[in-house]
């Protein structure tokens, strides 16, 4: 039987899934905002989020697991009970709109814990590069769900950005790094996807 972490306070994870079978789990554009919507409502009350992109039939998160003092504790369940709740309430809405039934996303949903600064950076270049990597475009700043304009923008937003922009030192090194040729199958095989 397959082991799962748990999701633990205070430690940066890598959350992603995809569609059971490989389906699609957005199918119209306004699918990506109501899961947008439904993530700030599950999500940020437990995690932090320094990177994300959603593509068709999967998505990649970079979140932080908020420390107990971070947290109201009242009612507090164990943080995957969060994104089971967001997945759970996304398929409900999806199925009923697309008149189906039964599973969307693959279960269990991955996770993988990182230790060190440095695989940091890189998820973040593999997450906001997924779209090149997937012929959606041919630049990160052409592909609008996911986090790569938001670090950039002025406009408040709930996205740790600053963070995300001080591992790669500044605005202009974190547009340069994503700007290079990225080898996505590199990539994958040094974050263990």
């Amino acid at each position: 039987m397959q082991t799962i972490d748990t999701l633990e306070a205070g430690r940066y994870y890598h959350i992603y899934n995809r569609g059971i079978n490989g389906c699609n789990l957005f199918t119209e554009e306004d699918n990506y905002t109501y899961f947008l919507n439904l993530y700030e409502k599950y999500i940020n009350l437990i995690a932090d989020t320094f990177a994300w992109v959603l593509m068709p039939n999967h998505f990649h998160l970079l979140v932080r697991i908020k420390d107990v003092d971070e947290i109201d504790l009242s009612g507090l369940k164990p943080p995957h009970q969060y994104f089971s709740n967001l997945f759970n309430a996304y398929t409900k809405a999806f199925n009923k709109r697309n008149k189906r039934h039964g599973a969307l996303f693959e279960r269990p949903f991955k996770r993988k814990i990182i230790e060190d600064e440095s695989y940091l950076m890189q998820l973040v270049l593999y997450i906001h590069n997924n779209p090149v990597h997937h012929d959606f475009c041919s630049n990160p700043a052409e592909y609008g769900w996911s986090s790569y304009l938001t670090c950039l923008s002025l406009k408040p937003t709930r996205l740790n950005r600053n963070e995300t922009l001080e591992w790669f030192d500044d605005e202009v090194n974190f547009k340069y790094m994503h700007n290079k040729a990225v080898e996505t199958m590199q990539l994958e095989e040094w974050l263990g996807i």
